[in-house]
Parts: C-alpha cells; structure tokens; sequence
C-alpha cells in the first residue's frame, strides 16, 4: 500500500452545502453528548460526495471543525482509508481494484491490465479525457466473488476482463450499472447454484406442533 498524501494542489476553502449540512447536524446526533468524534467517517464520506469524489485538505478541517477534534486526528482519518480519496479523480468513474490474495487468484491482474489500458499507466492518474481513474486497494470484503472492483460506492463483482470492460463501456456512456454479482448469482449464493439447504421451510406457529395441531396440557401437568 502505497503512502497517501494529500494533493498538492488544493482548493481555497470548502463548506458543505445547507442539506448536506443540515444531514451532517442530524448524523451527529446519533451519538451521545460529548462523543460526536464518532461521526467522523460519514461526515468526511459526505464531504467527499460533494466536492467532486474526492475529499480536499479544506474539507478535511471544515469536518474538524463541525466536530470539534483536532485537525491531525481527522487527516489520520482520511489519510488511513483508501475509501477517501486525497486527489481528483475521474468524473464518471474511480475504480478501485481488489489486489488482496483471494482475487489476486482469481484474475484481479487482469481487470487491472484493462485499467492500465483503457485509462491510464499509472494507478491513480487521470485518464487523459478527465472520466477515469483507477488504483490497487486492499480488501474490499467480497472475497467470495473475486475478482471485484469498487467503483465510488458500488461494488462489481465476479469480473473477467470482457465483463470489466463491459462496465467500463456502460460508465463512458454515462449510465450506472447494476452493482453486485456480474454473473448468473445472488449475492454470495454458490455460482453454479444452491446444492445444500434445498427444501423449501415450514412455519409453524407458536404453541402447535409440526402437524399442525396445537399442544395441549395433561391433566396432570395443569394440576399441578
């Protein structure tokens, strides 16, 4: 994982827009009195939204501010996940590829080639018409559907090469692809279908039994 570092080239100031500010007031107060540090990661989730998809130094110190901590500890924040990102990034499109060892196996060298190809040499360059940018991230938490990539706050999953550049077609055309599994499965279901756990359940009521017919006490359980 490569050292992450701000921009060099930053905006003059930022301030979240009224709705966003007046979101940003409302998630601070799902936490108790004194502990609104805790709304950190979503107030610099939102802040990222809103300046173009990627979270600018000034953004960084107007969430300081809203939340009373000291600036370093919110840079720590934003410097630590790979899910803020501290450059400009592609308009349409930043994909962030999952190299962790489950989709390293399974052809993540791959959808990276096509990165590589389609939008620029070098992770975390700006495709030359400004739409695109990709970079290599650890674990996106999908391991099961590997190869995946993360694209903004979507996930893609079970990619091949053809598949990916596939989305990346959708994407140039403007459009929001579906996100999830890019095969024939639900979810984490086993791609080549569901082999255990078959039969379909049946319900039964509180007080009766499998039969259907509700359990009554013996006589000598009510004595008693």
């Amino acid at each position: 994982m490569a050292v992450r570092r701000l921009h060099p080239e930053q905006p003059e100031s930022f301030a979240f827009s009224a709705q966003n500010l007046a979101w940003a007031k409302r998630e601070m107060k799902k936490y108790p009195k004194g502990r609104q540090a805790s709304a950190v990661i979503p107030l610099l989730w939102k802040a990222q939204e809103q300046y173009d998809n990627w979270l600018p130094e000034p953004a960084i110190r107007a969430v300081a501010d809203l939340l009373d901590m000291p600036y370093i500890r919110v840079l720590e924040v934003a410097t630590f996940y790979t899910m803020f990102q501290l450059a400009p990034v592609g308009r349409k499109a930043h994909v962030q590829v999952c190299g962790t060892t489950p989709c390293m196996l399974r052809g993540a060298e791959d959808i990276k080639q096509v990165c590589r190809r389609r939008i620029a040499q070098t992770a975390h360059e700006v495709s030359a018409d400004g739409d695109f940018s990709w970079e290599e991230v650890e674990c996106l938490g999908a391991c099961v559907n590997a190869p995946m990539v993360q694209v903004f706050s979507d996930t893609y999953e079970d990619l091949t090469a053809d598949s990916f550049e596939a989305l990346l077609d959708a994407f140039a055309r403007g459009e929001r692809p579906v996100p999830g599994p890019q095969i024939a499965r639900t979810h984490a279901a086993p791609a080549g279908g569901q082999t255990s756990l078959t039969d379909v359940p049946t319900a039964t009521k509180p007080g009766k039994s499998r039969a259907g017919t509700r359990k009554t006490p013996s006589k000598a359980s009510s004595k008693a």
